[in-house]
């Protein structure tokens, strides 16, 4: 955490900003009160990047347009009735909203929006006490009524209330938990894990839309594990991913093999270790943070015990891509997310029959069009689950994947192999075969792709031979 004064500066510099600059005098000649809240002002402290500028004012909504609207290029208030109009500013998007006091009925966590009448009140509401402080503007002064610069210091997150109260007027906040937990590197006071936990069950109140929201945040933050270790730990994966927690297998005495579940978890860090070396500059990738997450869920499916000690999950790839696409489209996933986060699944597996014997170059074809444009999460997922501690197996696997990635380059230089298709294209099959358009096309053009795939490119005759001879043997049987 940084300093006071550090942080303090921070936001000096920050209410210099024509944005932040232009409201506060706008506000303040309008005769309302304005502070930024929440969020900027928690992160300034962490020394954070501060982001996604949120106001708040005594101001009721058709107050806040009367002096946003002369300042923006542009406002928007889809969120009015909660109290927020929106704006663009100095080229940068703010949000400001009136003081509220929400009410919750108990039954749809839906809340019913009142008006506020003080800046305590509003902050009273937040769901945990870091980001319930604000700094009043233009007078950068410090507004802390439940002790959040203390919890910043302790590194820990705790109600403005009591949490019972809290997570049964907003169950999602568990969620959320879960989330800062994993992004600001804090813990939950014990009262507060306590009080989770024996709420789980009430996350089923909460839509699944919002959920996804929550858990997509929570997969993008730079170290995912532990949000998911408390999701798991109170209950509330069990009905989030309750494929997740099921990879806690019991292990029998005499059967013994990998905790799946860490496994799972030390795979999804290497993923974004992986994701981020690779590509520094990229947003989070969620599609393969989604599918190293559930990369293995097919495993208590299939998991059998053999003769001799060894457990097995044969086919875990295949049961593992539906069950992602099943959990997936229950949490309201959109439809390329989700079958692309399947089709990593089901593929994860693919390269590990690659070190019991050479490949041919067909097998390399096959590999990238069977991975087509999800190729580069594939190269990323398949080395993070390599898990071993035993350094020679590791290395041996790594120097395997090298020379595979290096196969696939050079092959594609040469061939295009990310876009291969058969020589002849369907005009050119039925002018040959002098058909129209039938079944019969389809096939031949499998045919010939599959030609394509183990032998490479061919001589438009070499084709034509080819598919000649099929078509005999064909008319034949």
């Amino acid at each position: 955490m940084h300093s006071a004064a550090t942080a303090l500066d921070s936001l000096r510099r920050l209410s210099e900003t024509p944005s932040v600059s232009m409201l506060s005098v706008a506000f303040a000649q309008a005769g309302f009160e304005l502070a930024l809240v929440g969020g900027p002002v928690r992160d300034a402290f962490l020394g954070r990047i501060v982001n996604d500028l949120d106001f708040t004012t005594n101001a009721t909504p058709d107050e806040i347009l009367g002096v946003v609207i002369p300042l923006s290029d542009t406002h928007w208030d889809i969120g009015r009735q909660f109290g927020t109009i929106g704006a663009r500013i100095a080229g940068e998007a703010v949000e400001i909203t009136t003081y509220r006091v929400d009410q919750y009925d108990g039954e749809t966590r839906k809340p019913e929006v009142a008006f506020g009448l003080s800046l305590e009140d509003d902050l009273a509401r937040r769901d945990f006490t870091v980001n319930a402080m604000a700094v009043r503007l233009p007078q950068l002064v410090l507004v802390d009524p439940f002790g959040g610069i203390d919890d910043l210091i302790a590194r820990r997150l705790r109600a403005p209330s009591t949490p019972a109260i809290s997570f049964d007027e907003d169950p999602l906040r568990m969620m959320r938990a879960a989330r800062f937990v994993s992004q600001l590197g804090f813990e939950l006071t014990e009262e507060t894990e306590w009080a989770m936990a024996e709420r789980a069950a009430s996350i089923a109140k909460i839509s699944a839309e919002r959920v996804n929201d929550e858990l997509c945040k929570l997969l993008k933050t730079d170290s995912p594990r532990a949000g998911i270790q408390l999701l798991c730990r109170t209950g509330v994966a069990d009905l989030v991913i309750p494929e997740i927690p099921a990879l806690r297998l019991e292990v029998d005495e005499h059967h013994h093999h990998k905790d799946v579940f860490e496994h799972t978890l030390t795979v999804l860090d290497q993923a974004i270790e992986l994701e981020k070396s690779r590509h520094p500059d990229a947003e989070p990738d969620l599609t393969l943070r989604i599918a190293a997450l559930m990369h293995d869920i097919g495993k208590p499916a299939t998991r059998k015990l053999e003769p001799g000690g060894v457990v097995s999950f044969y086919h875990h790839d295949l049961v593992g891509s539906k069950l992602v696409a099943k959990r997936m489209k229950a949490l309201r996933f959109d439809k390329e997310t989700t079958v692309n986060a399947a089709r990593l699944v089901e593929l994860h597996l693919r390269f590990f029959g690659y070190t019991e014997g050479a490949w041919t170059d067909s097998a390399v074809r096959r590999y990238v069009r069977d991975a087509g444009d999800q190729l580069e999460r594939l190269h990323i997922l398949t080395r993070a689950d390599v898990t071993t501690r035993n350094k020679r197996k590791a290395d041996r696997l790594s120097f395997a994947y090298d020379d595979l990635e290096e196969r696939i380059a050079v092959l594609a230089q040469a061939e295009e192999i990310a876009a291969v298709r058969p020589d002849l294209n369907g005009e050119d099959i039925m002018a040959i075969l002098e058909i129209g358009p039938s079944r019969v096309i389809g096939e031949a053009y499998e045919f010939l792709l599959n030609v394509r795939l183990d032998e490479g490119p061919l001589a438009p005759e070499d084709a034509k031979a080819r598919l000649l001879t099929w078509w005999a043997q064909r008319e034949s049987v």
